[in-house]
């Protein structure tokens, strides 16, 4: 007799056919990530990984972007989610996300929050705001890509919004190489604590040194979140292909399993899938 389980999904990565207009965030010392990455390229790392599949992440801020990622999700079933791009600030927000009724994979929207001049301003303002609550009303998930030094103008924002999923990227990216560890964690707790809040064990391993990182370095910032989301409120992302600067998706998927399988296998199972299943309204089950 067959048994199953939760799918087991990456839940943060990136599809790109690249041109540097597009992607001007990839600067030349990225020079690895200057080319197409599709689908037909994670595969393989997924099936290495034991991996059903992903969800796919907004790398442009375009609704052409979210258009595209809507019709990989069509052609690989194995995409369970699009994480898009929509402008909160916009007059004609409800059309756009009436336009994408019908988009069952549109399960959340992003924003590099990080980018603006003061992203700690943007969150303040009323067009946003007034966004981020229209997008909490239809159901979809926000997810908050900042730096460490703006988490407290994250928090207010998670604060003000607590209708639906709020998901922090990367762990709001602690500066490693500075070994800002106690800073971090105390200006993580208070988003934490917040019972909508979620957050991803992704993009770590490229806020340490891209070529002299160590497990040493990173593993007490996975054990603090840990300890302070729980595992009922954490998913693994590899964040692929970004996590190629600095190391391969095998040893991304390494690190993060070095932590997570000292957990019980209820809580195994959450992180690996559970959790964003239920985060992102994805049905399903690996045989």
């Amino acid at each position: 007799m067959s048994s199953t389980h939760p799918l087991r999904l990456d839940a943060h990565q990136h599809f790109w056919r690249y041109d540097a207009a597009s992607y001007p965030w990839i600067e030349r010392e990225m020079a690895c990530l200057r080319r197409d990455f599709q689908p037909d390229d994670l595969r393989p790392l997924l099936d290495q990984a034991g991996l059903d599949g992903c969800i796919a992440v907004q790398a442009q801020a375009s609704e052409h972007e979210t258009d595209r990622l809507l019709l990989l999700a069509k052609r690989y079933p194995w995409i369970y989610a699009v994480v898009g791009w929509v402008d909160l600030c916009a007059a004609d927000l409800e059309q756009s996300l009436e336009r994408w009724h019908q988009a069952s994979a549109l399960s959340g929207f992003r924003h590099q929050l990080q980018d603006e001049p003061s992203p700690a301003a943007f969150m303040q303002t009323p067009k946003f705001n007034r966004g981020l609550a229209t997008l909490q009303r239809h159901g979809k998930v926000y997810e908050v890509l900042i730096k460490a030094c703006d988490l407290s103008a994250a928090t207010q924002l998670c604060q003000r919004h607590d209708q639906h999923h709020m998901v922090l990227d990367h762990l709001a990216k602690p500066d490693v190489q500075a070994n800002a560890l106690s800073a971090w964690a105390e200006q993580l707790a208070p988003l934490a604590a917040l019972e909508h809040v979620s957050c991803k064990l992704s993009g770590l391993i490229t806020q340490a040194h891209w070529q002299h990182w160590r497990s040493d370095q990173l593993t007490p910032y996975l054990h603090t979140a840990l300890e302070l989301f729980g595992p009922e409120r954490l998913m693994f992302g590899s964040d692929w292909p970004v996590c190629l600067l600095a190391s391969d998706y095998p040893t991304t998927h390494t690190l993060i399993d070095s932590v997570v399988r000292t957990l019980s296998a209820t809580q195994q199972s959450a992180i690996w899938g559970g959790n964003a299943c239920s985060i992102y309204g994805i049905k399903g089950v690996s045989a």
